[in-house]
């Protein structure tokens, strides 16, 4: 639907969902952490969606910018990580768990909110301000399915990892996590040998179909 627009307005179209999916995406794990009894990120300022805050240059602006030049298939990025002080919870494994979660969880209550307003866009029916609103809600659909998705694979340090964690016995938790210096080695080598894109092209077209057909589209 995008092959109809020039590379700047490409940019445009992706640049606020792309910069809220993201930072979105770490408010929540603070947010969580508070809930879970962990002030840190709230001391810090991080529970805001004031991108200043959280954007990181390579992964919140270069990476998912050269992603949609080069036309991959999905664009993905991250923010800087909002701190988390496990010391503070009750349960740390579950605790954790529940953090992590939030992340995932963020990005798909905002594809459904990008897909709400693609399907205004679709119930307007002026072109001309029915289509930046189409445009909007389908770059927002797809960045945020692709950061729940991603961060859904049990990849240490990705929020996969950190539900499996509290899921793993303990004699299998500690190497696993010892796999995070090595994480996103991982999937930088997944995403260039296309392994990635074949993991998560079936989930990406089921998760897509599903928010396309709440968007009217």
């Amino acid at each position: 639907m995008m092959d109809d627009l020039t590379q700047i307005q490409r940019i445009i179209v992706w640049i606020l969902p792309v910069i809220f999916a993201i930072t979105g995406h770490e408010a929540a794990h603070g947010w969580m952490a508070k809930k879970c009894g962990d002030n840190t990120a709230y001391m810090l300022g991080r529970l805001t969606l004031n991108p200043l805050k959280h954007i990181d240059p390579l992964g919140t602006l270069i990476l998912p910018g050269l992603l949609l030049l080069t036309g991959t298939g999905f664009v993905f990025g991250w923010a800087k990580p909002v701190p988390v002080d496990g010391r503070y919870f009750k349960k740390p494994l579950r605790d954790m768990a529940l953090v992590a979660a939030a992340g995932p969880g963020a990005n798909l209550l905002m594809a459904v909110a990008w897909a709400l307003l693609a399907r205004l866009g679709v119930m307007v029916g002026i072109e001309a301000i029915s289509m930046p609103l189409i445009y909007m809600g389908v770059a927002g659909m797809s960045i945020n399915t692709s950061l729940l998705l991603i961060n859904l694979l049990p990849i240490p340090p990705l929020d996969g990892s950190r539900i499996m964690t509290a899921v793993l016995p303990y004699r299998l938790a500690v190497p696993y996590n010892q796999l995070e210096r090595y994480g996103f080695i991982i999937l930088l080598a997944l995403l260039y040998t296309g392994v990635l894109d074949a993991i998560l092209q079936y989930p990406l077209y089921i998760a897509q179909k599903l928010f396309f057909s709440l968007a009217g589209l």
